[in-house]
C-alpha cells in the first residue's frame, strides 16, 4: 500500500478527529505515544489540542500520511521547534504514530524517510526523539538511522512500580 504524505494539512475538524482517534487507537494497542492503555479519545483530546496549535499557529509543523488506497489517515507525526534561536538548525519529532491496521507494512519507516527528506529540505542539521524504554523502540529507530545519544533512567512512570527510561535518539544530517 503507497501512502500519501501531506506537510502542514489543513487542520479541519475532521482531520483532528482522525488524528486523535488514530492517536487512541495506535496506543490501546500497546503504542507509547504520552499515554497508557486503556485510553480515550477524549483522553487523548487536550494533548492533541495543543499540538495541532503548535501546528496551526507555529512554529511547529505536521506531516500526515494517508492509505492511497482507502483513504483512511495512517499516521502522522510534528516537527516541533525548539523555541531557542540557538537550536533552530534542528528540529525534535514528536508524536510519531501508526494506525494498528497499518502496522507491519513499513508504514512507519516511510513516515519517518518522508520527514528526514523534508529536514534535509529544510536544511537543518538533525532530527532528534525521545521513546519510552522497555518496549524495544530504540531498535525501530536504529533501523531507520537514528542512534541513541542518552537515556535517563526511570522518568516515565507508567504505573505504580513501573519506571520506564526516556531513551534519546538522533538522526545526524549533515
Amino acid at each position: 500500500m503507497a501512502l500519501r504524505f501531506t506537510l502542514d494539512p489543513e487542520l479541519t475538524p475532521e482531520l483532528r478527529d482522525a488524528a486523535v482517534a488514530l492517536w487512541a487507537d495506535a496506543t490501546n494497542a500497546g503504542g507509547a505515544i504520552g499515554f497508557v492503555a486503556p485510553v480515550t479519545p477524549e483522553q487523548v483530546r487536550p494533548t492533541a489540542a495543543r499540538a495541532f496549535a503548535g501546528a496551526a499557529e507555529g512554529p511547529d509543523r505536521m506531516l500526515t500520511a494517508h492509505d492511497e488506497e482507502t483513504g483512511r489517515l495512517a499516521g502522522f507525526l510534528f516537527f516541533e521547534d525548539q523555541r531557542f534561536e540557538l537550536m533552530d538548525h534542528w528540529r525534535t519529532l514528536k508524536r510519531v504514530v501508526v494506525h494498528p491496521d497499518f502496522q507491519g507494512r513499513g508504514h512507519g519507516a516511510a513516515l519517518l524517510a518522508e520527514a528526514e527528506d523534508v529536514a534535509r529540505a529544510w536544511g537543518l542539521a538533525g532530527l532528534r526523539l525521545t521513546c519510552r524504554g522497555g518496549l524495544g523502540l530504540e531498535r525501530f529507530y536504529e533501523r531507520c538511522g537514528y542512534k541513541e545519544v542518552g537515556r535517563i533512567p526511570g522518568v516515565i512512570r507508567v504505573a505504580p512500580d513501573d519506571d520506564r527510561d526516556e531513551v534519546f535518539m538522533w538522526l545526524e544530517l549533515r
